[in-house]
């Protein structure tokens, strides 16, 4: 048995003061809540449901040892899970990638791949911020089909007001895929009915998407109001405003999911790169195409979850929208909690929540040292 030595942890979504102790044998938490204490604060593992790319991979242009290196550095960064998300390119280089992904699930002393997120090709050419609108596609049951058949497909993105939507979103919930809407311009009629026939995710909420109106609430007003739609949210100064990302807190505190919609830029420095067979440049950390359309993000979660807590979201909602919220989507994965006898995928954080430590399964890994000129408010919880 080994204990962490923090003052307390997020067990179930909840601060609980005390030491955290861990099983190294099993590789799952033994104890919470123990007396002599220490410093710092153990949350689990980060999820981040929507990454197309880190560390100089590209996942659909990643071969094996792509992945190997991906999970690795996502590792470092605190994510103990992800979802590779596969933009809109030709079926036959998505289905490649597809079944890549598959054969690399495990990475030993790396983030776990939970599946693939497949954002498109069932887009709106109306709004599809950087994906080729050459390759969009109406939904297609016969091609949607090939797509899941290639490989463990875990989530589809759509336009719901695309025609033949109602069809793609019952194929998927009947083959368990979870069915988000995005890159639409969807009416909140629309949206309604993708909900009602299981649609259950929104796709980086405000972007991309049909912008909210009093009386054209579109998609965004759809998917604050519905209780059972989970929301995706780039937590990053270039993506959103602050006033954007404390209103999705206050309208669906615990239904937000913050993602990283990362690029193979994420951990590496400015420069030129690619996003399947889309050009892009990041420059002072921003990644825009050419034309100047934002291109996904190089930042951490941690660092989205930290940019929340600075403009005035709790510890506890900011680090349950990258650990428990998602957790929930997936619950066959035992991951997002901290309870004796789950999986010991630990972070130790400081009090101005920066890495001290990494469990992967009680196992340490190497992690990616804090800067050291960072101030930050000692963490708050509500």
């Amino acid at each position: 048995m080994k204990r962490l030595g923090v003052a307390g942890a997020l067990v179930s979504g909840t601060y609980r003061p005390g030491d955290v102790e861990i099983d190294e044998d099993s590789g799952r938490v033994a104890a919470v809540g123990l007396s002599r204490p220490g410093r710092g604060l153990a949350i689990p593992g980060l999820i981040d449901l929507q990454v197309n790319g880190f560390a100089g991979v590209d996942f659909l242009n990643a071969d094996a040892d792509g992945y190997v290196r991906a999970g690795i550095a996502l590792a470092r960064t605190g994510v103990a899970a992800y979802q590779p998300t596969l933009i809109t390119d030709r079926p036959d280089r998505t289905i490649g990638a597809i079944a890549t992904a598959g054969k690399a699930q495990r990475v030993p002393g790396g983030a776990r791949v939970l599946g693939v997120h497949l954002e498109g090709p069932f887009l709106s050419p109306e709004r599809p911020g950087t994906h080729p609108v050459e390759y969009l596609r109406t939904p297609d049951p016969t091609l949607a089909q090939r797509l899941l058949d290639a490989g463990p497909v875990t989530q589809l993105t759509l336009a719901p007001e695309l025609p033949g939507t109602v069809e793609l979103v019952d194929l998927c919930v009947r083959s368990r895929v979870l069915v988000s809407c995005g890159h639409s311009d969807a009416t909140a009629a629309a949206t309604h009915t993708a909900v009602d026939h299981g649609a259950r995710l929104i796709t980086h909420l405000f972007d991309a998407l049909r912008p909210f109106t009093h009386r054209d609430p579109g998609i965004v007003g759809a998917a604050l109001t519905r209780r059972e739609v989970t929301i995706g949210l780039i937590a990053d100064p270039s993506h959103l405003a602050p006033e954007a990302i404390l209103l999705a807190f206050g309208a669906a505190a615990d239904r937000v999911v913050l993602v990283t919609d990362d690029l193979a830029a994420g951990g590496c420095p400015d420069g030129h790169y690619r996003l399947g067979s889309v050009d892009f440049e990041v420059s002072d950390g921003v990644a825009r195409r050419a034309d100047g359309t934002l291109a996904g993000t190089t930042i951490t979660l941690l660092e989205a979850v930290r940019h929340a807590c600075d403009i005035g979201i709790t510890t506890e909602a900011a680090v349950n929208a990258a650990t428990r919220t998602p957790a929930r989507l997936y619950p066959r994965a035992g991951l997002g909690l901290l309870r004796p006898g789950d999986r010991a995928d630990v972070l130790v954080l400081d009090d101005a929540l920066r890495i001290r430590k990494v469990l992967l399964r009680g196992i340490p890994v190497e992690h990616q040292a804090p800067a050291t000129d960072r101030t930050h408010e000692r963490y708050r919880f509500s």
